[in-house]
């Protein structure tokens, strides 16, 4: 069976405050992005990765890509307005098989916890990883609020991996503002989902302060 990667890296990076996107900004001298592209090589070598950058950025694309010396073979396809659309782009490339979706922004995801989601995506069909939730959590109804039992609940992290003919038909559905992540999408149109144990050190950067933690992380994460 043919395994894909799509890696979203068609955001701006507004909340960094940065004239960069958070995918392009150096961590430990090399691209944010390259990291997740090494993990799915290392992975599976003649595995086919799809990067969807956002248009104003695919020239300076190329220059990292001369500049680090990345050589890994990849597709470019350029972004949509939104991740649904981005994704929905990188999906045309790509006829059957299994696919992962990542978020490019985050660079500590391992070829060992790859190649698990793929492994239980190829027995359940799907596989999606979701780490507990440790702090206090209160939903805002209206005036007041309420705690949540937080036992039951799980933040999700990619990649998620699921078989392509599936994932396309649920992006034939219109889109909506609850489809924050690919799972999300797929519940929409109706499949059942495989929930996995995911990382705590596959964190996302979003805040410029992200950058200093994965680099503490990365000290003490072997990658891949």
């Amino acid at each position: 069976m043919k395994n894909h990667a799509i890696i979203v890296a068609g955001g701006a990076g507004s909340r960094m405050r940065s004239d960069i996107p958070k995918q392009f900004m150096l961590l430990n001298g090399k691209p944010v992005i390259q990291y997740s592209m090494e993990a799915f090589h290392l992975f599976d070598p003649v595995l086919q990765i799809i990067l969807v950058i956002h248009p104003g950025y695919l020239e300076y694309w190329d220059q990292l890509c001369k500049e680090y010396k990345i050589s890994i073979p990849h597709k470019i396809v350029p972004g949509g307005e939104t991740r649904f659309d981005s994704v929905k782009n990188g999906l045309q490339l790509i006829d059957d098989g299994l696919v992962a979706i990542h978020d490019a922004a985050r660079p500590l995801v391992s070829a060992d916890f790859i190649s698990q989601l793929f492994s239980d995506a190829g027995k359940f069909g799907s596989a999606m990883p979701g780490i507990p939730l440790y702090d206090t959590i209160r939903i805002i109804e209206d005036n007041t609020s309420r705690q949540l039992d937080r036992t039951v609940l799980r933040a999700m992290q990619t990649p998620q991996v699921f078989k392509v003919s599936e994932l396309k038909q649920a992006y034939t559905q219109p889109y909506q503002s609850l489809y924050t992540d690919d799972a999300s999408v797929m519940q929409s149109a109706g499949f059942d989902l495989h929930l996995m144990e995911g990382r705590s050190e596959n964190i996302k950067i979003t805040q410029p302060q992200d950058i200093a933690i994965a680099e503490v992380l990365m000290k003490n994460v072997s990658h891949g």
